[in-house]
């Protein structure tokens, strides 16, 4: 079907985002237990890419919005590696680790005398 976009010249982004949306979407069975980065991030852009709603994947798949939510916020930061639980354990501690640092930091010169 994308062959066919090209070749009818320069379609206007709204045919392309219609012809996107009739595709069929490979998505997991709502049985689905064990999730994958892979899996994850099919849920993930098939609602961002409107094949299905937030309402609708939290229903199918027993998710909660939050869930759903730190699965978007997980692609966005570090994409699909940063959906495994592992990865998500080393941002987490790799964050903390941040933010400690800055609020113990020397204050830049000249700040010092304020505090």
């Amino acid at each position: 079907m994308a062959q066919n976009v090209m070749t009818q010249g320069d379609p206007s982004k709204d045919e392309v985002l219609r012809q996107l949306n009739t595709m069929p979407v490979d998505l997991p069975p709502p049985e689905t237990k064990r999730w994958v980065p892979r899996r994850k991030a099919v849920i993930v852009n098939a609602v961002r890419c409107g094949a299905i709603s937030l309402e609708e994947v939290c229903r199918r798949y027993q998710l909660s919005v939050e869930e759903f939510a730190a699965w978007q916020r997980a692609i966005e930061a570090h994409g699909v590696p940063g959906l495994r639980v592992t990865r998500l354990q080393i941002y987490r501690h790799a964050r903390r680790h941040a933010t400690w640092s800055r609020r113990n930091a020397a204050p830049p010169a000249g700040i010092a005398e304020f505090r």
